[in-house]
């Protein structure tokens, strides 16, 4: 596994160049948007300049056949200029009718004019009036609101900041996801080392177990080792299957619980009161046998932690149409109902000595190598919990 630190640069370097356009793209667009409106201003401005020019032109001019020609030019082009307002809603009010007259409002002609009163004050919200002033005397004010392009465009930046949270989001995920993953190669090639280093004294073992038996030793003691030994080769074997796919064969989940059960029995203080109670017949499921008795072996070392190593714990095992289910019970503590799913994380726990990882590794083999499910299926404080697992059955064809 590659611990360099490069792998690290580059990745933050993809993230804050990222960031970096994406932040200068937010820039830009709020750049044109302003620019937008200062044109949109302009234009305003060259509208209410026409039309204060509109007005003056026959006043201002001399009398006469060209003057009356020069006079029909300049209307013409202030008309010009005023028709090519096709997109900005505006309101002229005059002052002295006190009336606002509307262009590119629709349906203006159905407002009443308190109604068009309103809407000029959200002009002036939006845009600075403009006053047209004749001989030193105001006598029109434009109103005008945004385009039908500045409306659309002024919602852009947020549609853009969404997208800069979510990418920001998916890198972060993406982050601890990667993170997940490298931690979860580590632990898997710690496991597969610790059952290689473990199978070498393991061998030595079974070679001295054998040795015993030539010389005048109790077989008592010698099957109890042998028992022992069996145990760490399960152990081992268990440690060795972690990060790949188990193997699955169908066996007896009845034979395969009991198996553990009287295991742990026969080790566990004589404070515990152990109980079980199992159906006639058998149930068969797809079953890896190591992993299946490590989750049983984990439950039960939960269940007597809770109970601080005295109480009674009963294992009773059901059926319904389609599943299997093991059902683990303890006189302990209990869950709080807010903590039925925190304890299946890893790291939980409330030892001060061990690493949280028994229910995290039980759901994980249940769930992701089974397609089983396990979780609390009641629990009351200081009066014990219930734990169950459920397991497909296999049903003849």
């Amino acid at each position: 596994m590659n611990f360099s630190p490069k792998p690290q640069y580059a990745k933050w370097f993809m993230i804050i160049s990222s960031l970096v356009i994406t932040t200068l793209i937010l820039w830009n667009v709020l750049l044109f948007f302003e620019q937008l409106k200062e044109s949109e201003r302009n234009k305003m401005e060259v509208y209410a300049a026409a039309q204060k020019a509109l007005a003056e032109t026959s006043d201002i001019l001399p009398r006469g056949k060209q003057a009356k020609q020069l006079s029909e030019s300049l209307s013409n082009l202030y008309l010009l200029i005023l028709s090519e307002n096709k997109t900005i809603p505006t309101l002229i009010y005059g002052l002295e009718e006190q009336t606002y007259d509307a262009i590119n409002i629709s349906n203006s002609d159905k407002l009443s004019q308190a109604e068009l009163a309103q809407l000029a004050k959200e002009y002036a919200t939006a845009n600075e009036p403009i006053d047209i002033v004749w001989d030193g005397i105001a006598i029109q004010t434009i109103y005008y609101g945004n385009s039908s392009t500045i409306d659309q465009l002024k919602y852009f930046p947020v549609a853009l900041l969404l997208i800069v949270i979510l990418f920001i989001a998916i890198i972060y995920f993406y982050y601890l996801t990667s993170k997940s993953s490298a931690q979860n190669l580590l632990w898997a090639g710690m496991a597969k080392e610790t059952a290689h280093q473990i199978g070498t004294p393991l061998s030595s073992l079974v070679g001295w177990t054998e040795i015993l038996k030539t010389e005048d030793v109790n077989p008592d003691y010698i099957k109890e080792m042998v028992k022992d030994i069996d145990r760490l080769e399960t152990i081992t074997d268990r440690f060795s299957k972690i990060g790949s796919v188990p193997d699955l064969e169908e066996v007896d989940i009845i034979q395969e619980t009991k198996v553990t059960f009287d295991y742990l029995e026969d080790r566990s203080s004589k404070l515990i009161k152990f109980s079980i109670d199992l159906p006639e017949g058998e149930l068969p499921v797809k079953l890896n046998k190591q992993l299946y008795g490590w989750t049983i072996e984990n439950m039960f070392k939960n269940a007597i932690d809770a109970m601080k190593g005295k109480g009674d714990l009963s294992v009773v095992i059901t059926r319904d149409a389609n599943y299997a289910k093991v059902l683990i019970s303890d006189t302990g503590k209990g869950i709080p109902k807010n903590k039925f799913n925190s304890i299946f994380e890893p790291g939980f726990t409330t030892k001060k000595r061990g690493w949280g990882l028994g229910l995290s590794l039980a759901r994980r083999i249940v769930e992701e190598y089974h397609d089983g499910k396990i979780g609390v299926l009641k629990s009351e404080i200081d009066k014990g919990t219930t734990m169950q697992i459920q397991l497909k059955l296999v049903h003849d064809a």
